[in-house]
C-alpha cells in the first residue's frame, strides 16, 4: 500500500482534480490522442451496449473497470456498476453453501458463510480497484460516493464484526488521503461518514480521538478549514462526554482562544482562522440560538471579559498587519458586540471605529457599501 502513495501531485493545494503533466500538442501526440479517443468510444458503445441488453456478465464488469478508469466523472457508469454489483451479490446470496471444503473451512474461520465470504472477497476488490482512482482523481464525486455504497452494501449483507473491520479499514486510507492533501473536503467529509458508521457499529465514542486529530492537523497547517470546521463540530460533543463543569468549560474556552490566537499572530491573513475565532464569540452571543454553548451558564460578566480581552489581543494584530481587512473587520464586529453588552463600556472610543472603518473602505473598497451602511448604523 505504502508504494501506491509514493508520489503525489505537488500541487496541493490547490490540487487539481486530475493529476497529470503539460499536454505535448505535437503531431504525434495528436495523433496518438486522436487514437485514443477513437478506442474510449468504442469501449463506451461497448458498455452500454451490453446493459441495454442486460449481459451482467466478468465481461461487463470487467469493461466498466476499463472506462472508469479513463473517465471516472461518468457517473452513470458508475450507476451501471453497482446494478452488476447487486445482481452478483443477490446471486452469491441465494446459493447453497460451497461444497469445496477448504472454501467452506475458510469462510467458517471468519465466521461466515461461503456466500458471505465471497462478498466480502467482491466488495474488499472493488474497494482496492478505486484505491488508484482516488490518488489520481483525489476529488472526484463519485469515486467517494461509491466506496461509500460498497461500505453501506457491506454494512447490510455482511456480519457486523466483517463490516467493522472494512470500516475501521477505511478510518486508515482516508488519514492516508488527508496526509497527502490535509485540505480536501471530500476527504474531511468521508472521514466524518466513517467515524459516524464506526461508533455506530462498535458503540463507542471516537468524540477524543477526532479531536486530538484535529489538533494535529491545524497544528501542522494552519490554514485548514475542514480541519477547523470538523474541531467545531466536536466540541459540543466533547464537553458533554466530559461532563464538563463551569471550570471546566472555561479553562477549555481559554484553550481555544489561547491556540487560535497563536495562530493568528502567525498568518492573520489567513481566512480559515478567522472563521474560527467568529466560530468562538459566536458561543458567547445569547442572541445566536444556533450557537453551542461552550460556557454554561455564561454570564454578562463573562461576556464583557472575552470581549475586552479578544478585543485587545486583534488590536495588537494590527502591528505590521496594517492592510489586512480580516482585522479590522473583527474590530468592528467585536465593538458593536461590547457595546450592545455595554453601552458605558470605554474600551472602545468613536475615534477607533472611524478610523477602522475608513481603513476598510479603503483596503476593501469593492464592499465600500456595505462599510457605508455600517457607518451609518454606528452613527459615525
Amino acid at each position: 500500500m505504502q508504494d501506491q502513495w509514493s508520489e503525489v501531485d505537488k500541487n496541493q493545494h490547490g490540487i487539481p482534480r486530475v493529476s497529470g503533466g503539460t499536454a505535448d500538442k505535437s503531431e504525434q501526440a495528436r495523433v496518438k490522442e486522436q487514437k485514443q479517443i477513437e478506442q474510449y468510444q468504442r469501449l463506451e458503445a461497448d458498455v452500454i451496449l451490453r446493459i441495454k441488453s442486460k449481459d451482467y456478465s466478468n465481461d461487463t464488469f470487467q469493461a466498466t473497470s476499463q472506462l472508469l478508469s479513463q473517465n471516472p466523472e461518468y457517473y452513470t457508469i458508475w450507476n451501471h456498476r453497482r446494478r452488476l454489483l447487486q445482481d452478483v451479490f443477490a446471486k452469491e446470496r441465494d446459493r447453497k453453501e460451497d461444497a469445496d471444503a477448504a472454501d467452506t473451512e475458510a469462510a467458517e474461520r471468519e465466521g461466515l458463510t461461503s456466500p458471505q465470504r465471497e462478498i466480502s472477497l467482491l466488495v474488499k476488490e472493488d474497494l482496492h480497484f478505486l484505491v488508484p482512482l482516488l490518488r489520481q482523481y483525489p476529488k472526484c464525486y463519485w469515486i467517494w460516493n461509491h466506496r461509500s455504497w460498497l461500505l453501506g452494501t457491506a454494512t447490510r449483507l455482511l456480519p457486523s464484526h466483517t463490516a467493522t473491520e472494512l470500516w475501521q479499514g477505511e478510518l486508515g486510507l482516508v488519514s492516508k488521503m488527508l496526509s497527502l492533501d490535509s485540505r480536501n473536503f471530500h476527504g474531511w467529509g468521508y472521514r466524518r461518514e466513517v467515524v459516524k458508521e464506526i461508533e455506530r457499529m462498535s458503540t463507542s465514542s471516537m468524540v477524543e480521538k477526532e479531536f486530538s486529530y484535529t489538533t494535529k492537523m491545524v497544528q501542522s497547517n494552519l490554514s485548514n478549514f475542514s480541519a477547523w470546521h470538523y474541531r467545531s463540530q466536536l466540541i459540543p460533543h466533547l464537553l458533554a462526554e466530559r461532563q464538563a463543569d463551569c471550570d471546566a468549560r472555561k479553562n477549555f474556552l481559554d484553550g481555544e482562544f489561547e491556540l487560535i490566537t497563536k495562530a493568528l499572530y502567525t498568518d492573520p491573513y489567513d481566512q480559515s482562522l478567522w472563521f474560527y475565532h467568529h466560530y468562538l464569540m459566536s458561543t458567547l452571543d445569547p442572541t445566536n440560538s444556533q450557537a453551542p454553548a461552550i460556557l454554561d451558564p455564561c454570564t454578562d460578566a463573562e461576556r464583557s471579559y472575552y470581549y475586552e480581552q479578544e478585543l485587545e489581543n486583534v488590536r495588537d494584530m494590527l502591528d505590521g498587519a496594517e492592510d489586512c481587512k480580516y482585522i479590522y473587520q473583527s474590530l468592528l464586529e467585536l465593538s458593536q458586540q461590547l457595546r450592545q453588552l455595554d453601552a458605558g463600556n470605554q474600551a472602545v472610543i468613536k475615534g477607533e471605529l472611524t478610523a477602522w472603518l475608513s481603513q476598510l473602505l479603503k483596503i476593501d473598497s469593492l464592499r465600500q457599501g456595505r462599510w457605508r451602511d455600517l457607518e451609518l448604523k454606528l452613527k459615525l
